[in-house]
């Protein structure tokens, strides 16, 4: 096999696991979403920490550690992924997943959007129409609901931040994530210990293949990511860019086919508005790029 068909199929795994995850969550209940944040916190940074070993990052460890400006804004992307996990684990276990899948959709357009405030990034034309697009969809959705869909918002203005900060501090993705959770790791700790202490946690409590699902969480963590990692090194980053909407595709197919969500037909043309400037922000953003090569490749020519 190809190292270009084998990053694919990593890339592949990777996705579908993450957007099988609204099956996997659940399976933890009773525990509540705050509970389940803590565990998978707490697994994780012990998961993590046996990676950075067997992987020999420790070198990699040391260096964020040496480094005050990454140091800050890893703990600031600690924040913002709890806050991410937590969310997503919220919402699929209070019966919103066609909500989560709306966030990762719109995650795209939003890390786009951060671009222009943050990075001082200038959109082209048919990036702001998709702009356009996925905030008429937003107002529609907020009339279906009531409400704004905050569940989703949160979720993609958490992650394309969470992906905003990756970007400056520039670090691998297994000896920073290990870095994340250990910054997490002592709050979280607490937590479990004072849910223990007062006699409410849930792990332990309902056998142990309940208690092993706990203790997974760690593992679950950090395969996709580990698959992502191989992948982003093996395939084009258009390749990658178009495999991320396998995830929320896969969360909204749950979500109407095994959680029977409901789905009136205000809010399939909100998630349809959305789907189409998916369509016109990913054509774009493809024909942008083989315009950038053509360029380069004539530009080298002369």
């Amino acid at each position: 096999m190809s190292e270009s068909r084998r990053g694919f199929s990593l890339g592949v795994a990777a996705y579908l696991m993450w957007g099988a995850f609204p099956l996997y969550w659940p399976l933890l209940e009773p525990a509540g979403s705050l509970e389940i944040l803590a565990h998978r916190i707490v697994w994780s940074v012990l998961t993590m920490g046996l990676l950075v070993v067997v992987l020999r990052r420790t070198r990699q460890v040391r260096a964020i550690l040496s480094d005050r400006r990454i140091t800050l804004l890893l703990t600031l992307g600690a924040v913002v992924i709890s806050v991410n996990w937590g969310m997503f684990i919220y919402g699929v276990t209070s019966g919103r997943v066609l909500e989560t899948s709306l966030g990762y959709f719109i995650n795209p357009l939003v890390t786009v959007l951060l671009g222009v405030f943050v990075l001082r990034e200038r959109l082209r034309p048919l990036q702001w129409a998709a702009l356009g697009l996925a905030g008429l969809a937003v107002v529609i959705l907020t009339v279906d609901y009531g409400r704004l869909p905050w569940v989703a918002l949160v979720l993609a203005f958490s992650f394309g931040t969470y992906g905003l900060i990756k970007k400056v501090a520039n670090t691998g993705a297994v000896e920073s994530l290990a870095f994340e959770t250990a910054v997490l790791a002592p709050f979280a700790g607490a937590y479990v210990a004072w849910l223990v202490w007062q006699g409410t946690s849930a792990f332990g409590a309902h056998g142990v293949g309940h208690g092993l699902l706990f203790a997974s969480t760690g593992i679950v963590t950090a395969i996709p990511l580990i698959c992502f990692g191989a992948a982003a090194i093996r395939v084009s980053m258009v390749t990658i860019g178009l495999l991320q909407y396998l995830a929320p595709i896969l969360q909204f197919a749950l979500g109407i086919l095994w959680f029977h969500e409901e789905m009136p037909t205000v809010r399939w043309i909100g998630f349809v508005l959305v789907w189409i400037a998916l369509m016109i922000f990913t054509v774009e953003a493809i024909n942008h790029r083989r315009r950038q090569l053509r360029l380069a490749a004539e530009a080298v020519a002369l």
